[in-house]
């Protein structure tokens, strides 16, 4: 498989890269057989790059990803994972519902200080049970997932310290790239105004139908010499599914407005012949920004048909067809998007 640079570094990950959420048992029980036959399926299609966060499982898929590239060969694989969240142990049963079923015992607390950055990359070297991390994304950081006013407080709190903690290991060689792992615009243009960045895995923001990261962030990112992780490609599952009853947008049930852009889309893909998932998927890679795509599955099966999707290359005549029905997230406001 191809692959591209991040940044202006000297790492480059393959054009399609796995994540590992699904692994964690996000929505539905992933078992470890299952997750390491869906590893397996990413690895034997030419993916060398996976991606996964102390988040997903509470600590359950980076045990589970350790496990499985402590058996490969260890110069063929990329990997990255997250920080901004402290794992601590609870009570077994009493794990709050985060939409992961059978995680570990596990809460998690929010931290994006100096040593907050750093006990996470400890904690993460012992659960994956290697030795190399090569990408750190800050997670999840930004007024999407915590409102503006508790947004303000840990966004200084990484600016002041994080940022730091970042620079250090990367300088002394302990990763090769760092950025941020995010679901929003806005926390990603504060924090390049401020300070420089490898790369941004950016979910659902840069996609055949939401194009929130065109307007401002591409251009800062062409400036500043970042590179986009685009993951999200199906926007919650809705250019997967297509426009069908009960269908997600952005982690919510998509509205008639929605509904109707995809329903149109999926005519364009028609007519071409092709499912608008194949679009959906190839889309990103489109941009030379883009150093890789990622795809996120509890099932080898899905793998299969994903990386089918990719072959053939669509023609870039297609692409324009789809741009009218198109659209931007709306503000933030003040409040929580996903809680």
């Amino acid at each position: 498989m191809k692959t591209r640079r991040i940044g202006r570094t000297d790492l480059a990950v393959t054009e399609v890269s796995f994540g590992a959420a699904a692994l964690g048992g996000l929505y539905r029980a992933c078992p470890r057989e299952q997750a390491m036959e869906t590893l397996e399926a990413a690895w034997d299609s030419g993916i060398r790059y996976f991606d996964v966060a102390p988040w997903y499982g509470l600590g359950l898929a980076e045990r589970r990803m350790g496990d499985f590239l402590r058996e490969k060969p260890e110069s063929e694989w990329v990997l990255s994972t997250k920080v901004g969240r402290l794992l601590r142990p609870v009570p077994t049963g009493t794990v709050p519902d985060y939409s992961y079923v059978d995680p570990l015992s596990f809460d998690a607390d929010y931290d994006y200080s100096y040593d907050g950055i750093m006990r996470s990359v400890e904690f993460s070297y012992a659960r994956l049970g290697l030795n190399r991390i090569d990408i750190l994304y800050v997670h999840d950081i930004g007024g999407y997932t915590h409102g503006a006013a508790k947004n303000a407080v840990y966004l200084r709190q990484f600016l002041d310290g994080g940022i730091k903690a970042l620079e250090e290991l990367k300088a002394s060689g302990a990763i090769k790239a760092f950025g941020l792992g995010v679901n929003e615009v806005p926390v990603c243009l504060d924090v390049m105004r401020n300070a420089d960045i490898d790369c941004i895995l950016m979910a659902g923001r840069y996609t055949l139908l939401d194009r929130s990261a065109v307007g401002e962030l591409l251009p800062l990112c062409r400036q500043k010499g970042t590179s986009l992780v685009v993951g999200g490609v199906f926007n919650s599952g809705i250019l997967a599914t297509g426009a069908v009853p009960g269908s997600n947008f952005d982690y919510m049930p998509a509205t008639p407005d929605v509904l109707a852009k995809v329903a149109a889309m999926e005519e364009i893909a028609g007519k071409h012949g092709v499912p608008l998932a194949a679009p959906a998927l190839q889309f990103p890679l489109r941009d030379p920004l883009v150093s890789s795509v990622l795809i996120g599955t509890a099932k080898a099966s899905s793998v299969i048909r994903n990386m089918e999707l990719f072959s053939p290359t669509l023609p870039d005549s297609i692409f324009p067809e789809f741009d009218p029905l198109t659209l931007v997230a709306p503000p933030l406001g003040d409040e929580a998007v996903r809680v």
